[in-house]
């Protein structure tokens, strides 16, 4: 009996593509679904009904992935640490769009020792419709195996796309360029940045808009003044405190998270030097807990809720076929929120 894996390598594509061409998808290209169809009748290939049934009987699961490591630690361990407080506003707001247009979340535990592979099985098993995920990149080993499988997929702060995936992520550039440019119309020409790490997209896409609008002023940046740091707190504070061991001729400090920002606080404080009459801090992201730091952190807030949201909107899209195509990147923007941990330059009384 002629197998679908026989059309597959017949046809020159994956089982997923044989799959997608006998259930009507609109995805596929009209070359790749002529070259199967003829596949399937050199071949003489008869498809199971009752699993073409099952098939196109519509899941109504999205399942969810978050920060792919190697470590086992399930999912909800993760968001005990300060570092992913940002994820949880998207999780609720990914959650309340799910629910309201008739979907359920799953969660689908597997340690990344199991193979990629492995786990994607696991998603068709449970006749997953579509998958949110919530990575660093595409180095998780995960996403090549999703994308093969052409899963319906959308990235939240990735920019990977693929026959059936599509993103959803911030502004960062524009976001960082906004917070720099306002702090350089304050006044400040010396700004150090505790960017996030360097193997970070959102990280490395702030420091990019922070250079944006040092050029645009016609200021060079001083590299001694760049310094990189996890997104935790104990870091922001170690790295911000080496910094401040060494210089604190500048007067004005960008973090790369509201969390970074609390623990450079803390290395201010510690070295003297008071917020904002001596050094302005601003940051990102605009969690809750800015608003309630002594003094309230200036920061740039990301729209959790358009970007929650969109991304379920998206994938429904892509899973009920309502474009011939994955819909468009969206790339959400975000808005300064002015407090009281920065102020003008001629304001400040400087400890230089």
């Amino acid at each position: 009996m002629v197998t679908s894996e026989q059309v597959a390598q017949r046809a020159g594509v994956s089982r997923a593509t044989v799959s997608r061409v006998i259930n009507g998808s609109k995805y596929i290209r009209s070359d790749v679904k002529e070259r199967v169809l003829a596949a399937i009748t050199e071949l003489g290939y008869e498809p199971d009904m009752i699993a073409r049934n099952l098939v196109q009987r519509r899941s109504k699961v999205i399942a969810l992935s978050f920060f792919a490591d190697h470590n086992t630690a399930p999912f909800f361990a993760k968001f005990g640490h300060a570092t992913s407080y940002f994820y949880l506003d998207i999780l609720k707001n990914v959650e309340l769009e799910a629910v309201s247009s008739g979907y359920d979340l799953l969660m689908p535990f597997r340690p990344l020792d199991k193979s990629p592979e492995g786990y994607v099985r696991s998603l068709q098993t449970r006749r997953v419709a579509g998958s949110i995920m919530m990575v660093h990149g595409a180095q998780d080993p995960r996403v090549p195996a999703l994308l093969r499988a052409e899963l319906p997929i959308v990235f939240i702060d990735s920019t990977i796309e693929g026959p059936a995936a599509t993103y959803v992520k911030s502004d960062h550039i524009e976001s960082a360029r906004q917070l720099t440019a306002y702090l350089l119309e304050l006044g400040h020409r010396r700004i150090a940045f505790l960017a996030g790490l360097s193997t970070s997209l959102s990280g490395i896409e702030r420091m990019l808009g922070c250079h944006q609008a040092l050029a645009q002023a016609g200021i060079a940046l001083d590299g001694n003044l760049l310094r990189h740091s996890d997104w935790n707190m104990e870091d922001a504070y170690q790295t911000t405190s080496a910094l401040l061991d060494e210089r604190h001729d500048f007067t004005a400090l960008v973090a790369a998270s509201d969390v970074m920002a609390i623990g450079a606080l803390r290395a201010l404080n510690e070295h003297g030097l008071r917020v904002p009459e001596d050094i302005s801090l601003a940051s990102f992201d605009g969690i809750d807990f800015s608003e309630y730091t002594s003094p309230p952190l200036t920061t740039m807030c990301q729209d959790s809720q358009s970007i929650g949201g969109g991304a379920v909107r998206r994938l429904i899209s892509i899973i009920e076929g309502t474009d011939p195509q994955p819909p468009p990147p969206l790339l959400v923007p975000t808005h300064l929120v002015v407090r009281k941990s920065t102020r003008p330059l001629s304001e400040n009384k400087l400890h230089l």
